[in-house]
């Protein structure tokens, strides 16, 4: 806005408010807390809505919204970014090459059946250039954060450093130093692990990622 535009402006809000209007305070609709949001207390009410949610961009470009798949109370959570290109077409986790790579490393790696999980991702909606944007990833958080405090999971899995930034405070921020280790951050267990679109681009380092998925066996049998 120019000065001149901004002069002009102003010198017509005071003659409205000389005719008698008045202006209320500026309203910042988008700082609400999980408590004010008042979400409901079970998935399927809470996954209807966000299947309704038009509250960011990311809405305009969805074919579907892939909310969360699996066990209401896994002892497993697995957490990503954001949905894969098959994802969004099909309307279904674990499926394309990535979804199919999870399976086959939760399944003989871990040993723990598919529907033993919970799968979720940062934002439920597929980007358009595969790129999410802090105001995106925030507006879905409250979405995330009810999931996990009705799944109350044992261990949440971050697939790749994405998401893995996105969960933890900011001292444990350093992918590379604590991929494939345990950490408490928030009250939560988290390990990071590589993102299996990461393991199809780089697949050298898939022996790691399968060490990884032993230390969550090793910790879910404790």
């Amino acid at each position: 806005m120019t000065k001149r535009v901004q002069t002009k402006a102003l010198y017509h809000l005071n003659f409205l408010k000389s005719m008698g209007y008045e202006y209320l305070e500026y309203v910042k609709f988008n700082e609400r807390s999980n408590d004010e949001l008042n979400l409901p207390n079970d998935l399927s009410s809470l996954e209807e809505i966000a299947k309704n949610c038009h509250l960011c961009q990311l809405s305009k470009y969805r074919a579907n919204v892939l909310f969360g798949q699996g066990h209401p109370n896994a002892k497993l959570m697995f957490i990503g970014d954001e949905p894969s290109i098959s994802e969004d077409e099909v309307g279904e986790f674990f499926v394309g090459r990535s979804g199919t790579m999870l399976v086959n490393m939760i399944e003989n790696a871990i040993e723990m059946p598919i529907s033993a999980t919970y799968i979720t991702n940062i934002v439920k909606c597929r980007t358009s250039h595969n790129i999410i944007n802090s105001e995106d990833a925030n507006t879905c958080r409250s979405y995330l954060d009810k999931q996990i405090e009705l799944v109350k999971p044992q261990l949440i899995v971050a697939l790749g450093e994405v998401a893995y930034d996105f969960l933890v405070e900011d001292e444990h921020l350093d992918f590379s130093k604590n991929r494939g280790q345990i950490i408490n951050s928030k009250g939560h267990n988290i390990m990071p692990t590589f993102h299996p679109n990461y393991l199809l681009r780089n697949p050298s380092v898939k022996k790691e990622a399968y060490f990884d998925m032993l230390k969550i066996k090793a910790f879910l049998e404790k």
